[in-house]
């Protein structure tokens, strides 16, 4: 198949892979392939797609569905015309009530800007300003240009719009840390003066002129700042502004270019190591896991990369033939795991592959440290693995850790006692106790990464058992350690949180709570966690539906990827295909172990209930009664399927007058 690239940032257009722009005839066409880049992949009902050409009812409906498809067909013509007659599409693709777009995350320009600003968050400021710069010249005007005017194009517009002017303030930000104060100065007098009620670009400008020696300009533009927002909004400058307003008076050190400096002793010290630390000398491995362990925490393509190279450093310190040198190699790597589901298990069976041959491979005497740090890694990278070893290594890893007088493999082995505490449901109060000592140790010694992890245990287990003011305490103390030491990542689970918090409350709107779920689902955008993400929104609003007792919504085709098994008995129900669905629910497993399992076996009941069959009823009942003092899925502190005893009322209720 032929590389088709595609352009919303400005009026949509396509071109091939030689960068010739393809002919996409008439604004209808135009406006199907839009409908389909917004849906990033996910496949839109025909339906939808008519209601959205057609703002007012068609004269001719069924006249609509053939334009509709008439519009496909040409577009198929255009994007794949090396496609032989009757050959499945590939890009422009049929599946179920409609047709998606399965262009790679690359292929379209949106897609690649979005993933460019998440990428950057992570990056030096020379990098971050380079990528950065790099994706804001793909802008060719406002995105969606000749839609404008479309309802179905607005929040889309809206949303890139506010995430350009984000990524250019992000790239000023870059921009003035290398100390490019004048330049940046220039650059954003524009954008603030077109923007004025964004109060980050004002602070930006601001502080750009005081930092090129231009303290009388840079209080002039917050005063002009301060009368723009009381004329346009009738606001008051916020803290920022006003804090800046009062640094700048001051003159005060706070506003010297600390970044910048931080960046030059980053790259002496860099030049240093290079220039004295032999190339091939061990102790560059152990350096590089180091690294590793800071990038993972910075999300994104950082936690990817960290993943992929921590695996090549275990394997490449295999090959030097030391077992200790390894051992702490490994061993090193201990960043808080908080989602008992892998996001990579080709690379987490490397990994324990690799521990293994090293405990068997360590003197039998000695080497308690590095022996609980690999038990601890074990149990941590076989989470969500049906079998002993996980359990085993992880109560192993404990034993020796609490023999040790060094909290760090003890906060690790925790990690690790927690990532094998869902082996059933019913479980949040145990979880809850590694919490409680995760933050305790945490706090006394220093090791923020697990005082942050020790809060979000213990926000999932308060919210497991129905204690939100206990999990909402939590979910402040991490979001309050996560901004002073910059770990991005932890706004995912608290964000998730929140609106799951929200949807748990029966007096919140069915419509304001999915709209919740959906803005949560942004955060996982580029955050570099498949294994939390896949699959998550569509099971939320699935769960929402089931604890309302609503069926569930066959309309989009939503990939519940891991969870798909639990919800196609819902989902065939929802369309009335009662005997595909009895079979779909005779071949459901159990859950696998993971923060999931109560609201997954939920869905298995409610299908049952439908379905009237006892067997599986029974199942669900036998698994969930432990669980009955907790909600079913806030235990994962990100959805929820209302109460357990709910379920297991209607479970009771109806067993005995099932056939």
């Amino acid at each position: 198949m032929r590389r088709v690239l595609f352009g919303v940032l400005g009026p949509v257009a396509a071109w091939d892979g030689a960068g010739e722009p393809l002919a996409l005839k008439g604004p209808r066409h135009r406006a199907v392939l839009a409908l389909l880049v917004i849906a990033r992949r996910r496949v839109v009902p025909v339906s939808r797609l008519v209601a959205d050409l057609w703002p007012q009812p068609p004269d001719d409906p069924a006249g609509a569905v053939a334009a509709v498809r008439t519009f496909v067909a040409a577009l198929r013509r255009t994007l794949e015309p090396d496609r032989p007659p009757r050959a499945p599409a590939r890009l422009l693709v049929t599946e179920g009530p409609g047709y998606a777009l399965r262009a790679e995350p690359e292929a379209v320009d949106a897609w690649r800007f979005e993933e460019a600003v998440g990428a950057a968050r992570g990056l030096a400021p020379a990098a971050a300003a380079d990528l950065l710069g790099d994706a804001l010249r793909q802008w060719r005007g406002p995105a969606y240009a000749e839609f404008a005017d479309q309802p179905w194009a607005r929040a889309e517009r809206s949303r890139l719009a506010e995430l350009r002017l984000h990524a250019v303030e992000e790239r000023a930000g870059a921009r003035l840390a290398l100390g490019q104060a004048a330049q940046v100065a220039a650059d954003l007098d524009a954008h603030a003066a077109e923007h004025p009620w964004r109060e980050d670009a004002w602070r930006l400008l601001a502080l750009a002129l005081y930092r090129a020696g231009r303290q009388g300009d840079a209080l002039a533009v917050l005063r002009r700042a301060r009368a723009l927002l009381a004329e346009q909004l009738g606001l008051d400058p916020g803290p920022a502004l006003r804090a800046l307003e009062a640094d700048i008076l001051a003159q005060s050190e706070r506003l010297d270019q600390a970044p910048a400096a931080a960046q030059r002793l980053w790259a002496r010290t860099a030049a240093a190591y290079d220039r004295e630390v032999p190339a091939g000398a061990r102790a560059r491995l152990e350096s590089t896991v180091g690294l590793l362990r800071t990038l993972a925490v910075t999300g994104g393509t950082g936690l990817v990369a960290a993943r992929r190279h921590r695996v090549a450093a275990a394997e490449a310190a295999e090959e030097l033939g030391d077992p200790e040198l390894t051992a702490r190699v490994i061993g090193a790597y201990d960043v808080p795991a908080v989602w008992p589901r892998l996001d990579d298990p080709g690379q987490a069976a490397r990994t324990v592959a690799a521990a293994e041959r090293t405990l068997a491979a360590l003197p039998p005497d000695g080497h308690e440290a590095v022996r609980a740090r690999l038990l601890a890694t074990i149990a941590v990278e076989s989470r969500g693995v049906r079998g002993a070893r996980g359990p085993q290594a992880a109560r192993l890893a404990e034993r020796l850790a609490r023999g040790l007088d060094d909290p760090g493999p003890l906060a690790f082995a925790l990690n690790g006692v927690f990532m094998q505490s869902c082996e059933r449901p019913g479980l949040a109060a145990r979880r809850d106790a590694i919490g409680a000592e995760l933050v305790a140790l945490s706090a006394r010694h220093g090791l923020t990464t697990f005082e942050v992890l020790g809060h979000l245990v213990r926000l999932q287990a308060r919210g497991g058992l129905g204690d939100f003011p206990g999990a909402d305490r939590h979910a402040a103390a991490a979001d309050r350690l996560a901004e002073r030491h910059e770990l991005p990542l932890v706004a995912v689970f608290t964000g998730w949180y929140r609106a799951m918090r929200a949807a748990a409350d029966t007096r919140t709107p069915a419509a304001e709570a999915e709209a919740g779920y959906r803005e949560a689902a942004t955060l996982l955008d580029g955050a570099g966690m498949p294994g939390l993400s896949e699959g998550l929104l569509p099971l939320a609003l699935l769960c929402l539906r089931v604890r309302d007792g609503r069926p569930a919504d066959p309309a989009p085709a939503a990939d519940f990827g891991p969870y798909e098994p639990w919800a196609r008995p819902l989902l065939l129900l929802a369309e009335d295909r009662r005997t595909e669905a009895a079979t779909a629910l005779r071949a459901t497993p159990d859950p696998p172990p993971g923060l999931l399992q109560e609201a997954l076996w939920t869905l298995t009941a409610r299908a049952a209930l439908t379905l009237h069959d006892r067997r599986t009823m029974r199942r669900a009942l036998t698994a969930l009664t432990p669980a009955a003092p907790e909600l079913a899925g806030p235990a994962g502190g990100l959805l929820t399927a209302g109460p357990v005893t709910d379920h297991l009322h209607l479970l009771t209720q109806a067993l005995p007058a099932a056939p």
